[in-house]
């Protein structure tokens, strides 16, 4: 019986050892997208919820009307693809969504205020 417990504690952490690779791939959204800095760091703009909006998959946020967000990049629009942006949700429940970012279709929002221009091209990832 202790054997047996054995070989089951050591093939377990075999297992924890090395780990399957499997998950799901994810088509690009874009191949480029546009940053005030080579990072992507900097805020472009700020931006209003004017309509909510779901996530579709975990590269994306929620999105409620009236929610403020602050833009970090823009994605280069390529044939047959939405237009998408990259930011942070700030809204009325800050702590709920703090350091949240994704993406988000720009037709759902409008924009604010500019900070600054988005003239640095950068490949995305």
């Amino acid at each position: 019986m202790t054997r047996r417990v054995y070989l089951v504690v050591l093939l377990l952490c075999l297992r924890l050892m090395c780990p399957l690779a499997t998950g799901i791939f994810m088509d690009k959204l874009a191949s480029k997208k546009l940053c005030a800095d080579d990072d992507c760091v900097y805020t472009i703009s700020l931006a209003r919820a004017e309509e909510d909006y779901n996530a579709s998959d975990c590269r994306f946020i929620n999105i409620k009307k009236g929610q403020l967000i602050y833009v970090y990049s823009k994605l280069v629009k390529e044939k047959g693809s939405g237009e998408f942006w990259a930011g942070s949700v700030y809204g009325e429940q800050y702590e709920d969504h703090m350091g949240t970012v994704g993406y988000f279709p720009s037709s759902s929002v409008s924009e604010q205020h500019v900070y600054q221009e988005a003239n640095k091209t950068v490949p995305t990832t």
